[in-house]
């Protein structure tokens, strides 16, 4: 698996996304075995959040890194809502309990909501001294939001990225490039399918021997600091999932998908879903 740093921390660079998991009870057990298989294949990061199923999906991501934890980086994130001085230590403790773990490795600020940033980064920085978090980053954040934060201690950004949603190549990625802040990229396979179904990404999957999804995280992860975390619960998706870190497209590739998403020449609004 290939590896970046996040956190100060060596993770590989596609992790195992958990948005929809732990809505429906009778999933469970499929869910759990679905980490748990992407664990052992080398997907040790986890991003999860409580609102994923209004704390359901960091129920599934604690029974399965029961034994495991020390395998696993773990991502979780706070509702803005909550992400004042008081709500962020409450609904912290509440994450840590759904997850049975007494350190989260890295907890974010969902996107952006009622309460100033300085008090939310006062919040995570105090969760951090006392150990229930060992670092701290920001979600759906555009250049202006960052740039108003002003933490060099913020350690990621998550957002949507994959070739549909590329705008933030434009000025986003390049200004954390060059902070060095790493990028995780959330729905990197797109959404409802349509992405996997295009003929460019069809035609790439087939002269490399793999699938369209392997051609769309490996499009995201060519990129230097950019982290995918895809959601996979299929067995076969996961070990798809695992293969395309080892996937590499060559400039003919890129020209193409750069011929069907062609990418930005000027600002566009930060996506997000």
């Amino acid at each position: 698996m290939r590896m970046t740093e996040l956190a100060g921390t060596q993770v590989p660079v596609i992790g195992q996304g958990t948005w929809r998991m732990g809505e429906v009870r009778g999933e469970r057990k499929r869910e759990v075995a679905a980490l748990q298989r992407g664990i052992e294949l080398g997907l040790t990061l986890i991003d999860t959040a409580e609102m994923y199923g209004e704390g359901g999906a960091e129920e599934v991501v604690g029974e399965a890194i029961q034994g495991r934890r020390e395998q696993v980086f773990l991502v979780s994130k706070v509702y803005p809502h909550n992400a004042s001085q008081r709500g962020v230590p409450a609904a912290c403790e509440r994450s840590l309990r759904r997850l049975g773990t007494e350190t989260i490795d890295l907890y974010l600020l969902h996107w952006r909501g009622p309460h100033p940033l300085e008090e939310t980064v006062e919040a995570f920085e105090r969760l951090r001294e006392q150990g229930k978090i060992r670092r701290w980053g920001v979600s759906n954040f555009d250049v202006d939001d960052l740039e108003e934060l002003g933490e060099p201690a913020c350690a990621t950004n998550q957002v949507l990225y994959n070739p549909e949603a590329r705008g933030l190549e434009f000025d986003l990625l390049p200004w954390q490039q060059r902070h060095g802040m790493p990028l995780m990229a959330y729905c990197p396979v797109g959404q409802g399918g349509r992405l996997l179904r295009h003929p460019a990404l069809l035609e790439i999957a087939e002269r490399h021997g793999a699938t369209p999804a392997q051609v769309a995280l490996a499009w995201a992860t060519r990129q230097p600091g950019v982290i995918a975390i895809p959601k996979a619960v299929d067995a076969e998706h996961l070990r798809q999932n695992a293969g395309a870190a080892g996937l590499r497209l060559d400039e003919t590739d890129l020209a193409r998908i750069d011929a069907a998403y062609p990418p930005p020449t000027r600002k566009h609004r930060l996506e997000m879903v």
